[in-house]
Parts: C-alpha cells; structure tokens; sequence
C-alpha cells in the first residue's frame, strides 16, 4: 500500500485508538504503571479486578500506540505520553479523554452529516434534547467528566496563556476578572506571574460554592482572589481587566456580542479584555482549531473563529482590538481588546 493509503486507513481507524486510549482512563490501568518497574496483566487485573486475558490484550494495543512499551516477559511500563494519563500527574490528561471518548461526547458525532445536510448545529440538542449545560445538571456522570476535563485541560491552557503574554505589558492592571472563570486556575496562573494583580472569578453560583475545588484556596491565594457568583450575561464585576478563556467558542455571535457589551458596561475606566482561544488561522496551516470547530459544532451554538472574526465581535460590542499574542507551538491564542 502507498502511503497516501495507509494514511487514509489510519484516518479511518483513528477512533479505534482513542477508544483503546480511553478503555485504560476508565479502568484506571495507567494509575497501576509507571515509567521503571514492568507490571504484567495478572498482577494489574487481580490488584483492579479486571480479566487478565482481555487486560492483556488491550495493554498490548495500548503499547502500539505508543502509551506503553512490553518487554520480553509481558511486563508493562509506561511512556512519556502514557505517563500524561496517570491522574496523578501535574500535567494529566486522563480526565480529558475521559470526556471526549465518553458515552455522552461519543454520541454526538453520529448526527454530524445531518447536521451538515440541513444546516443546524449542535448535535447535543438532537441527541439528549436540550443543551450541553442543561444536560450537566441532569446527568451527574457527564457533570462529573466535564467538571474534572476542564480543571485538567486548565494547566495546559494557562501555561499556553502565559506564555501568549510574556512581553506583553500588564503593569497597569491591578484588578483582573476572569469572566466564567471555574474554579480559578487562570486567575491564579496570573496571580503567580503577576504580583501585582488581584484577581476576581465570576461563574454561577453554584460552581463558586465548591470551596474545596478553588483553587486560590488550593494555593493560598485568597488574599488576593474573591469568588463572585452570577451570570455573564446578566451582570459583570467592576475591573480593570477582563479574560475569557475558551468561553466565547460555547457560544454564537449574537451570545458572545452580549457577553462582550456586558464586560464594556462593567469595566473601571480604559480597561482591557483578553480572549483566550483556538485561533483558526489561514488556509495553509492545517491547525488543531480546525478540528476542535467541529467538535463545537455537534457540542452546542459556537464554533472556533479567525483573528478577524474576534476582531469583528469585538468592534460589535464596543471593543476595539490591540493585538494578537501567541507563543511558539501552542495551539491557543490571545486576542487583546481595549476601550476608553
């Protein structure tokens, strides 16, 4: 086979891999390796209570893809990016695949050629009969893997903002509010790379309530954070600067217009905005962005857009844009917007 072939049929069976990925997320086989001592079958299917024949072979496949190696007496080590599914790792991604490859994300893909044939998004809606977020509230399971994906796709991103930001000149912020902020990862990030700041997280009440998941409490950072309960589009607090990361992508242009005008009453004098997202760049560079607008296309009303495109929005809502930060080989970018 030619190689224009083989890719095609690697493409094809594509999802095969990120199911075996998932298969040892869910059943928390990387948690049981590390990267020094094999482990064999038996042993992880007695100490987890699986079957060690079918464990076996599925840690055989998951070495194919390259998240183990299996030495000549069937034991197991992790690799390096084996060793980034271990939910305890700084930089852990289990909790993402655990999101993207469960039942309820697995699903919506089904309906992408009719959403396509007859121009609505949002294959969520046709699935499960109401929104993403509304579906949060009635399945705690999918709760529960969207709540533990987006702290741990949190670490990545932040350092991906940072880095975004070095050179950029924030000596004149001193109260910076990450709208629909979670649990306060980004704002502590900031914290940490900028003394001076103080920070504000705003998210729904009942998200802010969690105390033990905060993290400016996790990292002792509560005298310069505070938690505010509400909804981005109905109120925001006063601040100097504004961030929204991965947030505007959840929504239409209408919605991030809405949200963008809400900031703009809000903000205390020339305040700044930075919108933190998967930029989709020109047609030459075949970017994750591109793909990551599909899978907002089945998630919901939003979708992955241009510099220009943020640049529209924010001249809609009474914005105007500075600039555009990205750091080397990182797939998210900064947008700076201005007013006053």
């Amino acid at each position: 086979m030619g190689a224009p072939v083989e890719q095609v049929i690697n493409l094809i069976f594509g999802r095969w891999r990120s199911q075996i990925l998932a298969a040892g997320t869910e059943l928390a086989v990387f948690d049981r390796l590390d990267t020094t001592t094999p482990r064999k079958a038996p042993e992880l299917a007695a100490a987890i209570g699986l079957d060690a024949a079918l464990l076996y072979r599925l840690l055989r496949a998951q070495a194919a893809i390259g998240l183990l190696v299996e030495d000549s007496s069937g034991g197991f080590v992790l690799t390096q990016m084996g060793d980034l599914l271990r939910t305890g790792h700084p930089q852990s991604l289990a909790a993402m695949a655990r999101l993207e490859e469960g039942p309820q994300h697995y699903a919506l893909w089904k309906h992408l050629p009719a959403m396509i044939t007859d121009g609505k998004q949002n294959a969520f809606v046709r699935e499960f009969g109401h929104m993403a977020f509304d579906h949060a509230k009635a399945d705690s399971d999918y709760s529960e893997r969207f709540d533990q994906a987006m702290s741990s796709y949190s670490a990545a991103q932040s350092e991906q903002v940072l880095g975004a930001l070095r050179g950029t000149d924030l000596s004149g912020v001193r109260v910076f509010c990450d709208v629909a902020g979670g649990h306060g990862y980004m704002t502590c990030a900031l914290l940490n790379a900028y003394p001076q700041l103080s920070g504000i997280v705003l998210d729904l009440p009942e998200v802010v309530a969690d105390r033990d998941s905060l993290w400016a409490r996790k990292l002792e950072l509560e005298s310069r954070c505070r938690y505010v309960g509400g909804d981005m589009f109905k109120d925001v607090p006063k601040a100097d600067a504004y961030g929204l990361k991965m947030i505007l992508h959840d929504w239409n242009d209408e919605e991030c217009v809405a949200i963008l005008e809400n900031i703009r009453r809000a903000a205390a004098g020339p305040a700044r905005v930075f919108i933190m997202e998967h930029i989709v760049p020109g047609p030459d560079t075949p970017h994750f962005a591109k793909l990551f607008d599909i899978h907002m296309m089945c998630w919901g009303t939003g979708q992955e857009r241009t510099d220009a495109e943020y640049t529209e929005l924010l001249r809609r809502a009474g914005w105007r844009k500075v600039a555009s930060h990205h750091a080397p080989n990182s797939i998210i970018g900064v947008i700076e917007g201005a007013c006053g």
